[in-house]
C-alpha cells in the first residue's frame, strides 16, 4: 500500500515515515506544498495524509486540485486546526477523514486501515506482477503461479521495493530505506541473507526468481512480459 505524507514539520513527518514504513507501507513524503501538489496530481497513491498549513501551496488547495482531476485517492487531513468549520470545510472539499493534532500513532494507523477497508470507487488493482509472480499490496501476500509463498515482513518489504521498479537497478541503499526507513540501516550482508531466503522459498515452490545482482550497483527484477 503506497502512501503520500504531506507534512511541513520535518520531525513529525520523519516519525510518521519510520512508523508507517515499519508497518509495511511504501511512503513518499514532502513538506513543501508545491512539491506535494505535483506528487499528488501526477502519481497514484492508496492514501494521502495531508497537513493543511504548508509553504507555497495550502493543503486545501491541493485537495481541491485532486478532486478537480476526479482522483479518487483517499485523503486523511492531519491538522492543528480544531474549529468545527475548518473540519467541515476540509470534509466538504472531499477529504475522507480529519484527525487533529496532537494525536496517537495508534489512532492514525487505525484510521488508515478503516479508510482502506472502505474499498476504492475505481477498483484499484493492488497486485504487483512480474511474469508468474504476484505481490498483493493489500493483504501482503506473495504468489508464484497462484501458489502462496510465506514471507517475513522484511522479505515482503524487499520484494515490494523490487517489484515496484521492474527492469530498473535498485541500490542496496534504496532497499535498506524501504525496509527500515531513513533512521536506520540494513547492511548489504543482511539484505543478501533475506534475498537468499526468498530465493530458496521460491525454489521450494518449483520457481526461479528473475532477480539479477548487478555487482557494485544493486539488484534488478527482470520482467519479461
Amino acid at each position: 500500500m503506497k502512501l503520500l505524507i504531506i507534512e511541513d514539520s520535518e520531525t513529525l513527518r520523519r516519525s510518521l515515515v519510520v512508523g508507517l514504513n515499519h508497518l509495511g507501507f511504501t511512503i513518499d513524503e514532502t513538506g513543501d506544498g508545491q512539491e506535494a501538489l505535483s506528487l499528488a496530481t501526477h502519481h497514484d497513491y492508496d492514501l494521502i495524509i495531508l497537513d493543511l498549513m504548508l509553504p507555497n501551496v495550502s493543503g486545501l488547495d491541493i485537495l481541491r486540485a485532486l478532486r478537480k482531476q476526479k482522483k479518487q485517492t483517499r485523503v486523511l487531513i492531519l491538522s492543528a486546526k480544531t474549529k468545527t468549520e475548518e473540519r467541515v470545510e476540509g470534509l466538504m472539499l472531499g477529504a475522507d477523514d480529519y484527525l487533529t493534532k496532537p494525536f496517537s500513532f495508534e489512532e492514525l494507523h487505525a484510521r488508515i486501515l478503516t479508510l482502506m477497508r472502505r474499498g476504492s470507487l475505481d477498483q484499484v488493482d493492488h497486485n504487483l506482477v512480474v511474469d508468474d509472480f504476484r505481490l498483493n499490496q493489500q493483504d501482503k501476500t506473495f504468489y508464484y503461479a497462484e501458489q502462496c509463498i510465506e514471507l517475513t515482513p522484511n522479505e515482503y518489504k524487499i520484494l515490494h521495493c523490487l517489484f515496484s521498479a521492474p527492469n530498473r537497478v535498485v541500490s542496496v541503499e534504496q532497499i535498506s530505506e524501504a525496509v527500515v526507513g531513513n533512521f536506520d540501516y540494513l547492511s548489504k550482508n543482511t539484505i543478501e541473507a533475506h534475498i537468499s531466503s526468498i530465493r530458496k522459498k521460491v525454489r521450494d515452490a518449483q520457481g526461479s526468481l528473475p532477480l539479477k545482482n548487478k555487482r557494485g550497483f544493486g539488484y534488478v527484477m527482470e520482467k519479461v512480459s
